[in-house]
């Protein structure tokens, strides 16, 4: 029986880890659930699941939870806090933590994961775009195993050779090929653009995710992040790293080898597969997801990505290529910017705006620790939110004169 932290339970990853799980209860068991603040769907999850412990982020909503769980005759200990969410992944009794906490909030458990020689199931890509050569340190000291849960690097690991390198060229691959939905506003002009609102920007046309990384969908960033991510994960230089827009979300990422050939991993749009690649791996366990029809597909779609009106992906790989805070600091400004962006604060094209701004604003320094990445991400997210008020009072004042 293996045992299995998932942090960031409540969420759409989270959820689809525990459905994986419920299908394989003679292989795994949950041991912690942790959440931010969503007691009503932690507390359904802690009855049906019954973990030893449950965690939640905000320590009101965890004493909430403790009280209902005692009402019910149930004895989960609850803790809370980072302190809580650190101790659930660095537990001796779990094997695996599934990191599927958006933003930074996911890092300092991760790392705790990797200290402790976790088998990590990384669906939390903020970790490595702030943190990429501290995490990769972290994992190689600890001997922890990490395995990608974003569909594009999970795909990309299946097709990659499995032997150690230091360079691609040793394994004859010649570029990683990330594959793009596209997201809604793929056919979109620039004046579009400008009119999109929040609930315009939640409406994916193939995944189910949540609300902050369906956005970064549609504005391409979550693929900047990804290329990021790649970056760190497979020892790819940016030049490397090409991304495809490829609407029917089918193929989900190939590599392209120096004899001609490309492998790809395809399969339906559901996240219930790599989860259930990272669960079960070096051996395959069944998803539950519906085999993929070519027959019904009929036809796959590609196009370069157009970064005049998608600015965001051009932003993470010129953060890339600064190196040092800069992709920590985009992670931060584009947390906030999004967050803004959902409140109806902001206008969608201020998102790039923003972005850019404050990377041109705060000096790049070369990482040295964990706390000054989160000394940086503080400034980054104070810098932005100042720019977001005075963005905010801008768009009042026309409002009004119109």
């Amino acid at each position: 029986m293996q045992y299995v932290t998932i942090l960031g339970s409540t969420g759409t990853i989270g959820q689809q880890t525990l459905d994986v799980i419920s299908q394989h209860t003679d292989r795994y068991a949950v041991f912690a659930l942790t959440a931010h603040q969503n007691v009503d769907v932690m507390l359904q999850q802690c009855v049906r699941y019954q973990p030893q412990y449950a965690v939640m982020q905000d320590a009101e909503a965890a004493q909430r939870l403790h009280q209902r769980l005692q009402a019910e005759g149930f004895t989960i200990q609850v803790l809370s806090g980072m302190e809580g969410m650190i101790e659930v992944s660095a537990h001796e009794a779990v094997h695996a933590v599934m990191a599927a906490i958006v933003g930074a909030a996911g890092l300092l458990p991760v790392l705790a994961a990797a200290k402790s020689g976790k088998k990590i199931l990384l669906a939390n890509k903020e970790t490595l775009v702030m943190a990429g050569q501290l995490f990769m340190d972290a994992v190689k000291q600890g001997q922890a195993t990490l395995l990608p849960i974003d569909s594009e690097h999970n795909a990309i690991f299946q097709a990659m050779p499995g032997q150690p390198y230091d360079d691609l060229a040793e394994v004859g691959v010649n570029q990683i090929i990330l594959t793009a939905s596209g997201g809604p506003f793929r056919c979109y002009t620039k004046k579009q653009l400008g009119e999109v609102t929040p609930a315009l920007a939640l409406q994916h046309p193939n995944w189910v995710m949540g609300a902050k990384i369906t956005v970064d969908s549609s504005t391409l960033m979550n693929k900047g992040l990804e290329v990021i991510e790649a970056h760190w994960l497979f020892n790819a230089r940016p030049e490397q790293i090409e991304v495809v827009v490829h609407p029917q979300s089918v193929i989900h990422s190939m590599v392209s080898y120096v004899d001609g050939s490309i492998l790809a991993q395809l399969g339906n749009p559901d996240m219930r597969t790599p989860i259930a690649y990272g669960l079960g791996y070096p051996e395959r366990i069944a998803s539950g997801v519906k085999p993929l029809s070519l027959v019904e597909i009929a036809k796959l779609e590609f196009e370069a990505p157009d970064t005049d009106r998608f600015p965001c992906l051009q932003l993470a790989y010129d953060a890339l290529a600064v190196g040092g805070t800069a992709p920590a600091v985009l992670n931060a400004a584009n947390e906030v910017a999004v967050a803004a962006f959902l409140r109806d604060d902001i206008h969608y094209l201020d998102i790039p705006r923003l972005l850019d701004d404050t990377l041109q604003k705060l000096p790049v320094e070369k990482v040295t620790s964990i706390d000054q990445l989160l000394e940086i991400d503080a400034q980054a997210r104070a810098c932005v939110q100042k720019a977001i008020s005075k963005t905010s009072i801008t768009h009042a004042c026309k409002a009004v004169a119109l």
